[in-house]
């Protein structure tokens, strides 16, 4: 008997509070790590805690974040700014239309669904995507919720506490841990990837972000993360319709 056909002998409490304990999961700890390390980046650039926690809860995303970050200390223009952010929150929607399949069920409502998929990111997905199909499906909405409104609250919570103390830390160790940021976001997108058009993307995008944040520092991010995706995008394309006419 699979989890789909299981029967429901377990509360959505119970289910939730299953899905609280991957909190000590090996991605989680990465992940908060990571945000240690974006509350030394933050606290570096000055930007006060309440904002860096307001911004943990509604942006979420870690890389989001750090791009805009990133973009507010480089001077770059609002607009910018919004656009690149904006990029990279983009890629969620796939994550989304891939995992709600996965754990909706017929009783589910769309206003449920809406509201944890503000908690869809890298970790989540990835951690939700390997485990879920463990759970009955009548329990998936709440182990989903209770994984990913606690590693939420977590993190928010965390960024508030570290703030002040990752100021007075060695300038090497705060350097390493925020490099966990940017090192945790592309193994995860380089683990979870199923195609090799992302692959592609990643490669790409690395040696244009040096490219333009020589030549073009105020829109570095934006435009590697443009032309390295239309790049890999069209080489993906062309490679299909080459193997398709063999």
């Amino acid at each position: 008997m699979t989890a789909d056909t299981a029967p429901d002998t377990q509360s959505q409490t119970h289910w939730f509070l299953i899905g609280m304990r991957g909190l000590f999961s090996l991605p989680a700890i990465i992940l908060m790590l990571s945000f240690v390390g974006f509350a030394a980046f933050t606290a570096e650039a000055n930007i006060p805690v309440d904002q860096v926690m307001f911004m943990t809860g509604m942006v979420w995303a870690l890389p989001a974040k750090v791009i805009l970050v990133g973009s507010m200390l480089s001077g770059a223009h609002v607009a910018a700014a919004f656009i690149a952010v904006t990029l990279s929150s983009v890629r969620m929607m796939p994550m989304v239309a891939a995992l709600i399949p996965e754990i909706r069920d017929r009783r589910t409502p769309t206003w449920l669904l809406l509201i944890i998929s503000h908690f869809v990111a890298i970790t989540a997905w990835v951690f939700a995507m390997e485990k879920v199909r463990d759970v009955p499906r009548s329990g998936r909405v709440a182990f989903f919720a209770g994984f990913g409104i606690t590693l939420t609250v977590t993190n928010i919570i965390l960024v508030g506490l570290v703030y002040g103390a990752v100021s007075h830390f060695p300038p090497i160790v705060s350097g390493c841990l925020f490099f966990l940021t940017p090192v945790y976001f592309l193994t995860s997108i380089w683990i979870s990837a199923r195609h090799r058009v992302i692959y592609w993307a990643l490669g790409i995008g690395l040696a244009l972000g040096y490219l333009f944040a020589v030549i073009a520092p105020e829109y570095d991010i934006l435009l590697a993360g443009i032309i390295g995706g239309t790049v890999a995008w069209w080489a993906e394309k062309q490679l299909r319709q080459k193997e398709a006419g063999q």
